[in-house]
């Protein structure tokens, strides 16, 4: 089915709201304004929609294999990915240094979602060599960067994150893989991973492990954990590549959803020992990994904006064409359908560029208190992109098949595809309980809730444009966002005073908190997106671009910001129901 990015939405979000001329004035980033945006993003557009988005079907009914230990990827995707690298777009928001083009987030995730919507299962290898980059570019030593990231930016090479073994699961104190010291400053690795994402292939010639394993003598739990570069491929003094390391794939899961993205079981240090590289200090492994882990909830929770762009392409599509007396696209319950779906998906995307832009301010800023409030800004929206927007991709998705009837039900209507691929998003990188349990633990508990009270009364900023503007669609909105941040503070505020004595309590109600946040900021957004289109409008500019997003934003209040209000009393007052079942009831 075909692919067609929505470059219009993404480059109003990159302007108005996620103020591209503001990073730009950033001397890391003073050649990318709103120009290079655009010819970026239609660039991606082009390769996304004739390269990827054809061979996401194929993926999907012919899917990666295994056999004697060596995966072979999809046809048609191993051409695909020398024509990504080959392009550069592995490198857009890397180090020039390295081999990049030294972008911003801004942008970059942007086209992230792109090849997510064309074709998610191609994508996860990207998204984790991006991961790689990220956590070898802050712990790594000068040596493990020169040796590694010029091919991982290039793409030449691609990166893994190995966290999870069979007993442990999420738990990562349960990490039995081991690290032997070798004297030469190298190690031996001993264990087994599993669930590890596009951990063996031929899509590219080395592939470079992060793995998490204790060194001997380390102490117990995850104050214990080390992480380390295991490569495939050994490579030499010169940079060629030299023998096979002792890592090998022993399996690849079958799934239902994101078939053609192999998801391996590696085996380390069957025949001796997998050679190691220790990644900054012993013992503070976890600490880099979640350097990964949260460049990687971010590129989940747009992961989840972009299948559910694709899933609403494909319903409308279907319901301008489909006859039932008249096309379906007039009955009021599939427009009711169609505009949930564009309104969360929009929503979502506004809220994920705004934190794009807070991640390049936070990082690049001259300004220490700029950076700093960025980076508590940034940090408090990654579990909502990931949590929300995941959750929400499995709402759409499922209204994408039900628009369809029963073809929807037909997996050669393609659309049941992106119901299953959309499953596995609110599960890996951290559960949305995870998310949840680090909204409120480090993000609202912390701080006595004081980062949720800024981004609060910034909410309430909007809310006084809104009535200043004076529509009735702007007064509308302003009732529906001031009703769901006052359920957030209150919210919040229950979080911060409860969670010393009744952690029960606050955390039974954790994932409806992250659920009202989520809404309530992704609602804030479509908000402000209102307050610009109703100035361009009044301007005569792309007036039927800007009427849409009015209404979209009117219908996000409207139908998906009025339940913020329910959610709070769940979290307030529901904690006793949840928890008052006799375990032996079940």
């Amino acid at each position: 089915m075909s692919y067609t990015a929505p470059v219009k939405d993404m480059l109003f979000n990159i302007e108005h709201l996620a103020r591209i001329d503001q990073i730009a004035q950033i001397p890391a980033f003073e050649d990318a304004g709103l120009d290079t945006a655009q010819a970026v993003l239609e660039e991606a557009a082009k390769f996304t929609g004739n390269v990827l988005a054809p061979l996401n079907r194929e993926g999907d009914v012919n899917p990666s294999s295994w056999k004697d230990g060596n995966v072979t990827a999809t046809a048609g995707f191993k051409a695909a990915y020398e024509q990504f690298t080959e392009a550069g777009w592995q490198g857009l928001q890397h180090p020039a240094d390295f081999g990049g083009q030294g972008l911003p987030k801004t942008i970059g995730s942007v086209v992230g979602e792109m090849i997510n919507s064309a074709n998610m299962s191609f994508a996860l290898c990207p998204l984790l060599t991006d991961g790689a980059i990220e956590a070898l570019l802050t712990a790594g030593s000068d040596d493990l960067k020169s040796t590694y990231l010029e091919n991982l930016v290039s793409g030449k090479w691609t990166g893994t994150m190995n966290l999870t073994e069979p007993q442990a699961g999420s738990d990562l104190a349960a990490v039995r893989s081991r690290a032997e010291p070798q004297g030469d400053g190298t190690y031996k690795v001993f264990g087994t991973k599993i669930f590890i994402t596009w951990g063996e292939h031929d899509v590219a010639e080395n592939i470079i492990h992060l793995v998490l394993a204790r060194v001997q003598g380390a102490p117990a739990g995850v104050k214990g954990i080390s992480l380390f570069v295991v490569p495939k491929f050994l490579v030499n003094g010169d940079g060629s590549l030299g023998a096979r390391n002792d890592v090998h794939c022993v399996s690849i899961e079958h799934k239902m959803g994101i078939k053609a993205s192999p998801t391996a079981v590696l085996q380390f240090g069957d025949n001796g020992g997998a050679v190691g590289y220790l990644v900054g200090e012993e013992n503070r492994g976890l600490e880099y990994m979640f350097i990964m882990m949260n460049a990687a909830r971010y590129g989940v929770g747009v992961q989840g904006i972009a299948i559910a762009e694709r899933a609403y392409q494909a319903a409308v599509s279907y319901a301008r064409e489909r006859v039932q007396s008249r096309t379906i696209i007039e009955h009021p319950d599939v427009r009711r359908m169609l505009m949930t779906m564009r309104a969360y998906t929009e929503g979502c995307r506004a809220m994920a560029s705004v934190a794009a832009a807070a991640y390049d301010t936070a990082h690049y800023h001259a300004d220490a208190e700029t950076r700093k409030a960025n980076q508590a800004f940034y940090e408090f929206l990654v579990p909502l992109i990931k949590g929300y927007s995941t959750e929400m991709s499995l709402e759409v998705t499922s209204l994408g098949v039900q628009v369809h009837g029963g073809m929807g039900f037909i997996e050669e209507t393609g659309v049941a595809q992106y119901y299953r691929d959309a499953k596995i998003l609110t599960i890996y990188e951290g559960t949305t309980a995870i998310q949840a349990n680090d909204l409120v633990g480090r993000k609202t508990a912390r701080d006595g809730a004081q980062t949720a009270k800024g981004i609060a009364a910034q909410i309430e900023a909007t809310e006084a444009q809104l009535l200043e503007n004076g529509s009735a669609n702007a007064v509308a909105v302003a009732k529906r966002l001031k009703a769901a941040r006052e359920a957030f503070v209150d919210v919040a505020e229950f979080v911060a005073a409860n969670f010393k004595t009744q952690q029960s309590a606050v955390f039974a109600g954790s994932v409806p908190y992250l659920m009202l946040a989520g809404n309530l900021v992704a609602g804030w957004q479509l908000a402000r997106s209102l307050l610009v289109a109703q100035e361009q409008l009044a301007a005569g500019t792309d007036t039927a671009f800007m009427q849409a997003k009015i209404t979209t934003a009117r219908f996000y209040a409207d139908h998906l910001l009025v339940k913020a209000s329910g959610l709070r009393d769940s979290i307030v007052e529901g904690a006793d129901a949840t928890m008052a079942m006799a375990l032996e009831a079940f």
